[in-house]
């Protein structure tokens, strides 16, 4: 059912590519009520206006608090078409019948990001725009809202495809969207008055939804929400698809936990590569060696800017993205080369507070993972040496980079052998040795960490027959006592963290 716009109500705060709207509805005839600065920017249009307070005989007061809460409004906004009794007193209150809303809200967010200031803050709280929104989009089998000026291109569309009528699909639409801004703008209030800490509902609203090609996998739908250019900018490449953003958080939460020169390779979101050197093409190379065969396609992650050196080594290697701090001129040239190839320039960390997952019809919210250990208690047969607690160190934090059940192998601050995903520790380290085996690494004098405690000596026993002499876990086993003692017998170095690192 088409139904002719014969009335609006306009005003908002952001007038950006509303002339032609309002020209439009100029043209087509329609009584068109304003207030303030939109009122004025109606008129500079050349299109007659009618003030909202010529309707209500009332002011603007409260220093603008209250412009269009009144029943004259309202009751033209709500009234049911069909419904002869609200028709019967809009006549007998002379309220005129509003067939179209275009209101925005106060840049709430924009504030808080700008200002501290409380009060200033407070007065970008929205009242009357997020009434008329609600009011209109409950009323949509007659009345078109506009809530947003992200709809204006769509507004303009229906007004010159059918001339300033609009079907129920139309309003449904337009309401659908209205409903959206507003319950986005009520999360981000009710966020600020909780300081941004969980409360009795799990509230996230986050705007940009950007369709992925797919998800996992080409029979899945992906959609990331967020805004990628507050973090990144991309200086090359295709899309980031779905698995390329799991990738990229995983490798942009590692990568910013070093300060020391350091690359990584990431596959999976698992680390296969990594190591910290004087140079960055001297990482690269380390953290390559780490593990060859998987860095094929993987994702690049660095702390200092890419250099040409750097990057003609990288250029030797299939990768799907490398992301840096910057890029000199040179490396980007030789970087450029292939046109798929991502490149992204990070701006700024990642700033998570909390991690999500959606389990049995439901959402288990939890803190980061910001902690590395809560305690340093050597407890073997000696203290570490000095490389050997930079190198424990090392090793801890790319083991809570790995999928549990984690172990990873360290020497001179490089990655050397990694076992993640495995449903037992000992399979993680057994797994661990071979990979530096196929690399040719020798394992003596390296050091092991777990993300876990070690409820027998078994693994420690694995780890000195493989050359190992310092091992890092959080402890916590009935049976570490075990382990202990068969370091102290071993002359072995074992550090107790009390933090467990489970990645599941």
């Amino acid at each position: 059912m088409q139904k002719q716009i014969k009335s609006a109500l306009i005003s908002v705060f952001y007038k950006d590519n509303l002339e032609n709207i309002v020209k439009k509805l100029g043209e087509q005839g329609v009584t068109i009520y304003s207030t303030g600065g939109t009122q004025k920017f109606i008129e500079d249009q050349g299109v007659k206006c009618v003030a909202v307070e010529d309707l209500t005989a009332y002011p603007s007061i409260l220093g603008g608090r209250v412009k269009t809460l009144h029943p004259k409004v309202f009751g033209g906004i709500l009234a049911r078409r069909e419904n002869p009794q609200d028709l019967e007193q809009l006549k007998q209150y002379e309220i005129p019948e509003i067939d179209l809303v275009i209101v925005d809200l106060y840049p709430f967010e924009e504030t808080v990001k700008n200002t501290s200031e409380e009060q200033a803050i407070i007065e970008k709280i929205d009242i009357g725009g997020v009434s008329l929104i609600r009011a209109a989009g409950k009323n949509f089998k007659d009345v078109v809202i506009v809530a947003s000026k992200d709809q204006y291109a769509d507004l303009e569309n229906v007004l010159t495809a059918n001339n300033g009528a609009t079907t129920i699909e139309d309003r449904r639409k337009f309401a659908a969207k209205a409903f959206e801004v507003c319950a986005h703008y009520d999360v981000a209030i009710s966020q600020y008055f909780l300081n941004n800490e969980p409360g009795d509902y799990f509230q996230v609203s986050v705007k940009e939804g950007q369709v992925n090609r797919y998800g996992e996998n080409p029979h899945q739908r992906g959609v990331f929400y967020g805004d990628l250019n507050e973090v990144f900018n991309k200086l090359h490449g295709k899309e980031l698809s779905f698995n390329n953003l799991v990738d990229v958080d995983a490798a942009c939460q590692l990568i910013q936990e070093f300060t020391e020169t350091t690359f990584a390779v990431i596959k999976h979101t698992n680390v296969c590569g990594i190591a910290s050197r004087p140079t960055l093409s001297a990482a690269w190379e380390a953290a390559l060696a780490g593990d060859k065969e998987s860095a094929f396609g993987g994702v690049l992650v660095c702390n200092k800017a890419v250099d040409a050196q750097t990057a003609a080594s990288i250029n030797e290697i299939f990768f799907e993205i490398l992301i840096a701090p910057s890029f000199d001129a040179d490396a980007l040239t030789i970087l450029q080369g292939k046109k798929n190839r991502i490149l992204l320039e990070q701006k700024q960390p990642v700033k998570s507070k909390y991690a999500y997952k959606n389990v049995l019809n439901g959402v288990l919210l939890q803190d980061v993972d910001n902690g590395n250990y809560k305690e340093w208690n050597d407890v073997g047969a000696r203290p570490a040496n000095a490389a050997e607690k930079a190198d424990l160190e090392f090793a801890n934090i790319v083991c809570k980079h790995l999928k549990s059940n984690a172990i990873a192998l360290v020497k001179d601050k490089q990655l050397v052998g990694k076992g993640c995903g495995q449903t037992s520790r000992i399979d993680a380290l057994r797994h661990a040795i071979e990979k530096s085996a196929q690399f040719n690494f020798d394992l003596k004098g390296a050091v092991m960490a777990s993300d876990a405690f070690f409820p027998f000596n078994d693994c420690v026993s694995i780890a000195h027959e493989a050359g190992i002499t310092a091992v890092i876990q959080p402890g916590g086993s009935v049976r570490d006592n075990d382990s202990i003692e068969f370091t102290k017998a071993n002359n072995m170095v074992m550090v107790m963290t009390g933090m467990r690192h489970f990645r599941h």
